[in-house]
């Protein structure tokens, strides 16, 4: 017998893909109606969440943050069986898992950050990616579940909250991307430009697969043997910016870094590679 807390789309989709491979899995949400439609499905929904976890040692849940996991979590407590292993699936801060994992262990439960790179459709299909990180004793033991439910699974260590804090950086870089994209296609349309143009582009050039060789070359801290000298990438945002600025659009991305670049070219650093930028975060 499973429970899982959380029926967004992300858990009932992990819902109902435990329940085509057999297994018994008691749901709830705090919007009951969201638990009650996954029972024609096979589930077997409660209003209360005690009694969804009741006589349950496996338990996932699939929140919003820390706030929410631990009252969901306290909420719950009165029905966990000693021993019970908590999944949680929930983006969260790095403390908020160390803490929680340290505080339900001294309950005698098992407390798992299990973050996930995976949207609704890859919980259905068991697709994507999860995070698992903290003590390796019970990552091995919770390993043989994970692996059912996506792609691959990644065991970062021993240390609880790395996971959580991978899963932040992950999605720094997806909302950083989106940040970009919208910069481009704002400028694109700028110029009078089909947002095509960007997907022409990159069917002909993967910027991507040199995401790796740059952030390695940024990690070198190696300035003095630019590839592209700080002055003519801040030349470039330049016009990024005034190309965008003619069809009256306003970027988001661009202005900010062209401010970081202004910072380190007042300081005498024009002709060094502008990943300098990035220097004092190393």
């Amino acid at each position: 017998m499973i429970a899982f807390l959380g029926m967004g789309l992300l858990g009932s989709n992990f819902t109902k893909a435990l329940l085509k491979k057999g297994q018994q899995v008691q749901v709830w949400n705090r919007t009951a109606d969201k638990a009650k439609a996954l029972e024609a499905e096979g589930a077997k929904a409660f209003d209360s969440i005690v009694d969804a976890v009741k006589g349950v040692k496996r338990i996932h849940i699939t929140l919003s943050d820390d706030a929410v996991v631990d009252a969901v979590l306290a909420q719950a407590a009165p029905g966990f069986e000693p021993g019970a292993v908590i999944l949680d699936h929930t983006t969260t801060s790095v403390e908020g898992a160390e803490k929680r994992t340290k505080e339900w262990a001294a309950k005698d439960i098992t407390y798992v950050h299990v973050p996930v790179f995976m949207g609704p459709a890859n919980a259905l299909e068991g697709s994507g990616v999860m995070l698992v990180s903290g003590n390796q004793e019970v990552a091995a033991q919770i390993l043989p579940w994970l692996e059912t439910m996506t792609g691959k699974v990644i065991n970062l260590g021993d240390r609880p909250g790395k996971a959580a804090g991978v899963k932040l950086l992950g999605n720094m870089f997806l909302i950083t991307l989106t940040g970009g994209f919208s910069d481009m296609l704002a400028t694109a349309k700028a110029m009078d430009l089909p947002g095509s143009v960007i997907t022409d582009l990159f069917s002909e050039w993967n910027p991507g697969a040199a995401a790796p060789a740059r952030l390695k070359r940024i990690m070198t801290a190696d300035y003095d043997s630019p590839s592209w000298e700080l002055q003519m990438a801040r030349k470039d945002a330049r016009l990024m910016m005034e190309e965008a600025a003619k069809g009256n659009k306003t970027l988001t991305v661009i202005p900010a870094i062209a401010k970081e670049m202004d910072k380190w070219l007042e300081k005498g650093n024009q002709n060094k590679d502008w990943s300098i930028i990035a220097s004092e975060n190393l």
